[in-house]
């Protein structure tokens, strides 16, 4: 069985001559327990290309020490990873089925294997809280490394690794001025297996800044890398059903193909639309399965908001029982697409739009020119759809049109941003509080749809369906205050001062 925790860590070089300090004197720490001696030896997995390493992703089999098995090391967050633990298993260097699905997002077919061993002597120190808890390891690492590709290669070099085990990040932020003064230097390779493979590795030198000047391509096109690892990093987070995860690869996919179908003037709707069409039909797969955790929530948060003599009935089991077959439902359907030839030809098709990009002769001119264009059709549209829906009596559908062409714009001006500033930050946080309200509102239709299917299953099962009214007409009342929210959002929103640089 899979174990999966997060890991907060530091890494250093440790220069000849240098040593770990004293760390008694760190805020927290009560007493140092150690040192005890290990020998860790492991195996490290990947594509002969290094698709895994290149994505910042460590896959290895331990074979000594107390957490010897497989680990999955996949990123989380500044400094911290999310590793995932199975144990041994056979010796026949097989890497477990359970652990490849995870990785295939970023192997696709290519087969895995040993890459490299890596020995490791280790004095690892304890730093223990006043209560006697374990609040971070300090490991001085003495490493042996030996390539396993076409060229054998041998390294040899010393690090330290602070990882938090209980500490908060004040000690961790203690730890590094601490050792920083000793004269340990932040390693510049994340991993061990950077250490000797790193020259095989792309240079990882950071992209010059986007300026009004940058060709308006380089700015939409950052835009698309930057989701388009997200979806990537998301895809094993989703299979191993992490909470949020369905609805943020959800998000970095609508973002995806609103921003193929908002710049059309920069990459070429006939070369993008297919993509586009296939984003869609993902989303949609993930929307199925998040739609249910949203609506399970927004009926439980009301549930808890009732007084309990308001409360007639086993109306909670009742949710419960209704939405268990159709979440399971979802969650197998999702597994299903993510497994799909569909699911990977799209990203195929994504990788190739980014490697050569179908780009418009406008995408070579400066963003300042160009883009402001692009985000203000996108801005007609949305005020088109909002003036329609604030006609008479709105329509749900008319709201819900007016939110999704709100988003298009918000993601549009998320894409501008970093080269034309924060005006057009300006007016993608007025777009989200758009959207945010007509989101609360259209979940406030579809909850009311809901609650009457179960007021009517209940009658008719001969059960009193008072409390089911009741939530009906809350969410009524709710979903007309959210039309008057969002009509003095927009008002806001469409202020000439959040659209002068449209112009």
């Amino acid at each position: 069985m899979a174990v999966n925790m997060n890991k907060t860590e530091l890494r250093y070089e440790l220069p000849a001559g240098a040593a770990v300090p004293r760390l008694d004197d760190l805020p927290e720490v009560a007493s140092v327990r150690g040192p005890r001696q290990e020998r860790l030896e492991a195996e490290y997995y990947d594509t002969g290309d290094l698709r895994l390493l290149r994505a910042g992703i460590t896959l290895r089999r331990r074979r000594s020490g107390e957490d010897a098995g497989w680990h999955l090391k996949l990123p989380a967050g500044v400094a911290t990873r999310r590793e995932i633990h199975l144990p041994p298993g056979q010796g026949d260097g097989r890497v477990p089925v359970e652990l490849a699905e995870l990785v295939r997002v970023r192997t696709r077919e290519e087969p895995l294997g040993p890459i490299a061993q890596i020995t490791t002597d280790r004095r690892l120190l304890t730093l223990v809280g006043h209560t006697g808890e374990s609040l971070a390891e300090i490991a001085a690492d003495d490493v042996s490394a030996q390539g396993l590709g076409g060229t054998t290669t041998i390294s040899n070099w010393h690090e330290v690794e602070v990882e938090l085990t209980g500490g908060g990040p004040s000690l961790l932020s203690a730890a590094d001025r601490l050792l920083r003064r000793a004269g340990l230097r932040p390693a510049g390779r994340s991993a061990k297996l950077e250490w000797i493979l790193g020259d095989q590795l792309p240079d990882s030198a950071a992209a010059s800044p986007l300026t009004p000047a940058s060709p308006a391509g380089q700015v939409v096109l950052a835009y698309l890398r930057t989701h388009a690892d997200r979806l990537k990093s998301l895809d094993p987070m989703v299979r191993s059903d992490e909470p949020d995860a369905v609805h943020q690869m959800r998000v970095a996919t609508r973002r995806l193909r609103s921003t193929l179908r908002s710049f059309g003037g920069i990459l070429r709707s006939d070369a993008t639309a297919r993509l586009a069409a296939q984003l869609k039909w993902l989303g949609t797969v993930l929307g199925e399965a998040r739609d249910s955790e949203v609506l399970v929530r927004h009926l439980q948060e009301r549930l808890s908001e009732t007084p309990t003599e308001l409360v007639i009935g086993p109306i909670e089991a009742h949710v419960q029982r209704y939405f268990a077959p159709v979440s399971a439902d979802a969650r197998r359907a999702l597994l299903i697409a993510l497994d799909s030839e569909r699911y990977f030809a799209l990203l195929d098709e994504l990788d190739a739009l980014l490697a050569e990009p179908p780009l418009t002769e406008e995408a070579a001119l400066p963003a300042a020119r160009v883009l402001p264009r692009e985000v203000r059709r996108a801005y007609r549209q949305a005020n088109r759809r909002m003036r329609r829906a604030r006609r008479g009596q709105p329509t749900n559908e008319a709201l819900h049109q007016a939110r999704k062409a709100a988003k298009r714009v918000r993601y549009a001006s998320e894409a501008v941003a970093p080269a034309l500033g924060k005006e057009a930050g300006r007016l993608a946080r007025q777009m989200q509080r758009i959207q945010s309200v007509l989101g609360d509102h259209q979940d406030a239709v579809i909850a009311r749809q809901l609650e009457r299917e179960l007021g009517i299953v209940a009658h008719l099962g001969g059960e009193n369906a008072f409390s089911y009214g009741l939530l009906y007409g809350r969410d009524a009342c709710r979903a007309e205050q959210f039309r008057a929210q969002a009509r003095r959002a927009w008002k806001r929103a469409s202020r000439r001062r959040y659209r002068r640089w449209l112009a």
